[in-house]
């Protein structure tokens, strides 16, 4: 007895065939190419033969042994490549298939046939074509360019299909060598996890608060040990509501990305779900945004209790919607928590575990808040008063802090070194101190549900008697910063706390005054402008005006009096 394969399913396009037709497509899978040869001229005969007959285009897709793995039948403009799932990227650089079809008005390759080219990382594409009085059929062919500066493909002539001189057995390991080795030639920073390409896709606001915000983008990936290997900005009239960005600047991303070794994109702007799904499927890259790029980093900084379990509340809150039917896996996550129930499937039982476990957590951190009430009301018997440091993040207020209370905060040039609250003792002369408390840094686009899970932080805020505002005067946005520090302190209700404005890195401005005089004095009159005090928290004599003011609000009947500092 002998048994015959099983007949492979023919895609695409199929409406108003008849059934002798579906069969010749089918029997294109018997066929084998020779391994040297993209295409042999038999097959291409065929192809040519059975798209002029049916009207539509024919496509079909062979891997490295010459078989053929998908036969696709598209319309007349083009066709579809279904989803390939035999053939996935993974760290590979190149598909392992290469795409041959033909084109019904004997056109070259077009602006799509370059994109599925970019995108699904073909070994080449080569479009059939059958020229009117010419008995030969012509191809034209393209590949990707390692060498490229621009350009995302190389594209050939089109010639008649004998005088095509390609030997696959050779050209294609080769080329995806060079593409592999193009992409290792790029050093990489010893303290690097992961290599990325930034995006920011907006209909709103300037090319500068783009440029700004994309600035912001690189720091926060810095502090997450991702390297920003490039950066792509579009602000396009309308977002392409499943992309975000347009299909040519996703081919030119997905070079990129190649190019530089990049396995992932982080977008400026927060995703949906869908919209995460889609990118990622079309481009096989992980792909995050920016709100996830900061609970990351929030993840790794978190030391306390109270911490952990803010940031883990925000993590949820945050997955709980993009939890798809691809079955995430939550153990890592949630531990021990329950079992799956009778007759559940693993994405219900994914969100029900989620939500079980956002209840904990908000359980949790109301009894740890009901500690720090307790504690809250011995400070307030004793009428000791408290100040909240706050500011944009890394303005410098862990370090003002240390300063200022001869402590050991951490500190480190990175946003959002400081995520738990810290809370010292400043003295004064006569007995007198103040509780001061340092907070997690602002950023502009820090998401609402983030701020709302650090009720830590919150919290010591709504009980300051004075916002101590620490600016980084060396930034050349430090008004914008400004600005976002008091829209967010809004939000939260805060906005009618007393605030003293703090103008931090002083020791910066000198340089700033031989390099940018412009710059310099703006820095100086915002300052005298805002009734605020200029000083550098790495030099403990600037902090003296700070102490003053301090003490003039506090204890205004002792204005008189010099103070006795330990500066």
């Amino acid at each position: 007895m002998s048994w015959s394969s099983p007949i492979k399913e023919v895609f695409g396009n199929l409406v108003g065939l008849k059934s002798s037709q579906i069969q010749s497509l089918e029997r294109l899978y018997r066929r084998r190419i020779p391994v040297s040869e993209f295409c042999s001229h038999e097959l291409a005969g065929r192809l040519v033969e059975i798209s002029s007959e049916l009207r539509r285009q024919i496509g079909i897709l062979v891997n490295r042994t010459g078989s053929v793995e998908y036969v696709i039948v598209g319309d007349e403009k083009g066709l579809v490549i279904p989803e390939l799932r035999d053939y996935p990227l993974g760290k590979r650089v190149m598909r392992g298939l290469r795409l041959v079809h033909t084109h019904l008005k004997n056109e070259p390759l077009t602006e799509d046939d370059l994109t599925d080219l970019t995108l699904l990382r073909f070994d080449l594409v080569a479009v059939l074509l059958s020229p009117p009085g010419k008995a030969q059929i012509h191809a034209q062919l393209a590949w990707l360019s390692p060498d490229q500066r621009g350009a995302s493909t190389t594209t050939d002539q089109i010639i008649p299909l004998e005088r095509i001189e390609l030997d696959c057995i050779h050209f294609i390991p080769e080329l995806e060598a060079d593409l592999e080795k193009n992409a290792r030639l790029v050093p990489k920073a010893t303290d690097v996890l992961e290599r990325a390409i930034i995006i920011s896709v907006t209909t709103s606001g300037t090319r500068q608060e783009a440029e700004d915000s994309m600035a912001e983008l690189r720091e926060l990936s810095r502090t997450a040990q991702v390297e920003a290997m490039d950066e792509f900005i579009q602000r396009p009239k309308t977002l392409n509501p499943r992309f975000l960005m347009g299909e040519g600047m996703m081919r030119d991303v997905v070079i990129r990305a190649m190019q530089r070794g990049a396995s992932m994109l982080i977008f400026d702007q927060e995703l949906t779900p869908a919209q995460m799904r889609s990118i990622s499927a079309m481009t096989e890259l992980k792909v995050i945004d920016r709100s996830q790029l900061i609970l990351d980093i929030f993840a790794r900084r978190a030391k306390t209790l109270d911490g952990k379990v803010q940031v883990e509340l925000a993590q949820l809150k945050y997955l709980l919607p993009r939890l798809s039917g691809r079955g995430i896996q939550m153990s890592r996550l949630m531990g021990g928590i329950g079992g799956r129930g009778p007759g559940e499937t693993k994405l219900e039982t994914d969100r029900r575990r989620v939500r079980d476990r956002i209840t904990s957590l908000e359980r949790e951190l109301k009894e740890l808040s009901q500690g720090r009430d307790q504690r809250r009301k011995q400070r307030v018997k004793a009428g000791v008063p408290i100040i909240s440091i706050v500011g944009y993040t890394n303005a410098g207020k862990s370090t003002l802090l240390n300063a200022l209370t001869k402590s050991d905060v951490f500190t480190e040039d990175l946003l959002f070194a400081t995520l738990d609250t810290s809370t010292r003792r400043l003295r004064f002369p006569r007995e007198r101190e103040v509780i001061i408390t340092d907070t997690v840094g602002f950023i502009r686009s820090l998401p609402k549900s983030l701020l709302g899970a650090f009720k830590a932080t919150l919290e010591e805020m709504r009980d300051a008697d004075l916002l101590l505002h620490v600016v980084d005067a060396s930034h050349p946005r430090f008004e914008d910063q400004i600005t976002q520090v008091r829209a967010i302190l809004a939000e939260l209700e805060l906005g009618d706390k007393q605030e003293l404005l703090v103008y931090n890195k002083a020791d910066l401005l000198d340089d700033m005054r031989k390099k940018d005089t412009v710059a310099f004095i703006k820095v100086r009159q915002s300052a005298r402008t805002q009734n605020s005090v200029t000083v550098s928290a790495l030099e403990r004599k600037s902090l003296k005006p700070l102490m003053d003011e301090l003490q003039r609000r506090f204890w205004p009947k002792d204005e008189e009096d010099t103070i006795q500092t330990v500066l």
